[in-house]
């Protein structure tokens, strides 16, 4: 066979072989997608009061679903400050029980021993120890601390309307809401109420559909639901009165924002918070 003819068929059968190659990749590749789409296999049998991490999780998710404060789910199950989790961890969902044991702690019962084995003085000797030049001045007690701020004043932020023009449709605890929900026009910008930082941007969380929770503190959470569009992503800073969502269709497909505030966890009314003009009811 010449060198020409050699080369002629070299070219196919290398493509082939390629082609053939990639379709292994690519099986490989499907393979894997499939197994990570698969159902989250939990690390043992979950309690009553625990909860499967599904993939696409937060630790604020949880704690929000489950009306939590998340620095406190964060510590009964040890996790750290970056709030890693993975899909299959049990959390519990409740402080883990135990009895409460006090314990007195070295340096007090060092000082306890010393005063038991101390002899008692009388009081000439009390008096004549208490004018000695040698003997430090009383410690003065120092004054009391002030009373702590609100804390939106200690971050020096305050609150704002999360939609402009829109009216209450469902105030706070009507037919058992967690929040306020406002009607107004598809696509409409919702507004950051408060300045902090985007800790959830997703719609794993049933019943609030394309939802964007932001941290503005160590106390207070804001979440957004039924988004048409979302702006911001998990870790993003924002500022108040920003974009960072548009606003979609409710659950009776009719234009709809559903806001919340949450104070260590817990659901309040946002007409604690937003401004007396265009308080919510």
């Amino acid at each position: 066979m010449s060198h020409f003819a050699k080369t002629r068929y070299a070219g196919p059968l290398l493509a082939v072989l390629l082609l053939q190659g990639c379709a292994g990749w690519s099986s490989w590749e499907d393979g894997k997608k499939k197994r990570d789409v698969g159902p989250v296999v939990p690390e043992r049998m979950p309690g009553p009061q625990e909860y499967v991490v599904q993939r696409g999780d937060t630790v604020f998710g949880i704690a929000f679903r489950n009306s939590l404060d998340y620095r406190e789910l964060a510590r009964w199950n040890d996790i750290g400050g970056d709030y890693l989790i993975r899909p299959g961890q049990i959390l519990r969902l409740r402080p883990p029980r135990g009895p409460a044991v006090a314990v007195a702690r070295p340096q007090q019962r060092f000082q306890t021993d010393q005063m038991q084995s101390r002899p008692i003085e009388d009081a000439s000797t009390a008096g004549a120890q208490a004018v000695t030049a040698d003997t430090p001045p009383p410690a003065v007690a120092p004054p009391p601390p002030p009373p702590p701020k609100p804390v939106d004043q200690v971050g020096g932020y305050s609150w704002g309307w999360p939609v402009n023009g829109a009216a209450v449709v469902r105030g706070f605890g009507q037919q058992g809401s967690k929040g306020v929900d406002f009607s107004g026009v598809v696509g409409q910008p919702v507004l950051a109420a408060a300045p902090g930082r985007v800790v959830y941007s997703g719609n794993a969380l049933k019943g609030y559909g394309e939802l964007v929770i932001i941290k503005h503190d160590d106390v207070y959470l804001s979440a957004y639901g039924y988004n048409r569009t979302r702006y911001v992503k998990e870790g993003d800073i924002v500022t108040a009165g920003q974009p960072i969502a548009e606003m979609g269709l409710g659950p009776e497909n009719k234009p709809l924002l559903h806001f919340e505030i949450r104070e260590k966890g817990q659901p309040i009314s946002p007409a604690q918070k937003l401004p007396a003009r265009v308080r919510a009811p």
